[in-house]
């Protein structure tokens, strides 16, 4: 699968005035207005996978109360290309009358919603029910940027859990509604790298905590350090068994997103910078398949034009290697399909600011890495049909 995506993340931030705004990157992107151009834009490149959901917060506007309008019409759009969507239910953010990932009801009510969506497009198979659970938690109950805006391991805890329950649920609601449904569970791919040897004790606690939202949602047991940090940031003994009981790697596919800010450096002082690309995608990749021994989808990267052209090349390069080295890579993603607004910030400001690292710029116009990518999908796409994928859609 050669993909690319609608970025539509919708978290909400506290302004400098004090007011709180939610922040909707395809709003912002123009998407509601230019979707029918979108979609044969997609089709253009040679692609037939994207990554997209509705806005959930605009659709499941009250306990069991939906707003499909525009949904039905993009996604009726998309069965008629012919464009195969990897359904992102969650991607950041919550209803308003959810209010946040602190919520214990909310897992309960996003499974009710996944499985009405289920039902409305029995045609949709490929699912991300929640996109990146690890970063959802942290941006908003470990660094206070987005949604809650708290900071501290006890609200980080109860954001994962939340995220993690929820995503089970979902699972188990679309199985109900579609047995043969596919489950992408796209996550940042992380490393933390330790600056000198003092700052290792950190670095491998760090490490460990990276795998704790696929650890519950696939069941993977979890490390001594891990289970008493969760312990004592609020999980009880009962909810970590209800995680070992009830998650599943049934026809799922372990999605990995890499960027040039997945990697950090642990410093002397305890905190933490970017350090750039160490190890990159392919090692990194291989670890977490290491772990959880699934097929992988590489579902998310990109990086500032002028360098787009050569860090596709390069992610490539990567992707395939793990591929020849028998890792049954399924996709390759460049994300998004246009220019995103206000990334440079984490979306924690809202300036405007377009961040060109799209396959197309907000105009429609093509972009050099557009070109690029449309080249490798022409290229390659004969060659991979004919190998072997190791898992059946």
């Amino acid at each position: 699968m050669f993909a690319t995506g609608i970025e539509n993340s919708y978290p909400t931030i506290e302004l400098p005035d004090g007011s709180i705004k939610r922040v909707d990157e395809m709003e912002k992107s123009s998407h509601y207005q230019y979707w029918d151009t979108d979609f044969a834009l997609t089709k253009e490149l040679g692609i037939n996978v994207l990554r997209y959901g509705p806005p959930y917060y605009s659709v499941n506007i009250g306990p069991g109360l939906y707003d499909w309008s525009f949904t039905d019409e993009a996604f009726n759009a998309l069965k008629k290309l012919n464009i195969t969507p990897i359904v992102d239910l969650c991607h950041f953010g919550v209803p308003d009358w959810i209010e946040n990932f602190q919520n214990s009801s909310f897992p309960e009510y996003f499974a009710e919603y996944a499985g009405e969506f289920a039902r409305r497009y029995p045609w949709c198979q490929i699912y991300t029910p929640i996109n990146e659970i690890f970063i959802a938690a942290s941006f908003s109950a470990q660094y206070g940027w987005w949604n809650e805006r708290l900071s501290g391991d006890r609200h980080f805890v109860n954001a994962l859990k939340n995220l993690c329950r929820a995503n089970i649920l979902a699972t188990k609601a679309i199985l109900k509604v579609t047995p043969e449904a596919v489950f992408i569970q796209s996550e940042s791919a992380e490393y933390f790298h330790p600056e000198e040897p003092a700052c290792m004790p950190l670095a491998n606690l760090l490490n460990e905590k990276r795998f704790l939202s696929l650890d519950l949602v696939y069941g993977h047991p979890i490390s001594v350090p891990m289970y008493e940090y969760l312990l004592e940031n609020g999980m009880t003994k009962n909810e970590y068994h209800w995680f070992m009981n009830n998650a599943s790697v049934y026809r799922c596919i372990m999605g990995n997103d890499y960027y040039i800010t997945n990697e950090h450096l642990v410093k002397a002082d305890g905190s933490t910078m970017a350090s750039g690309e160490i190890f990159g995608y392919h090692v990194i990749t291989h670890q977490y398949f290491r772990r959880y021994n699934l097929p992988v989808m590489h579902t998310e990267t990109n990086i500032l034009e002028p360098l787009s052209n050569e860090w596709l090349k390069k992610q490539w390069t990567n992707a395939y290697q793990l591929k020849q080295d028998g890792v049954p890579l399924l996709g390759f993603t460049w994300y998004s399909l246009t220019d995103q607004i206000d990334w440079d910030t984490a979306l924690r400001e809202d300036n405007g600011k377009v961040n060109p690292l799209g396959l197309y710029d907000l105009d429609r116009k093509i972009r050099p890495v557009g070109k690029l990518y449309k080249k490798i999908i022409d290229q390659w796409s004969d060659i991979l049909d004919r190998e072997p994928y190791g898992f059946q859609l």
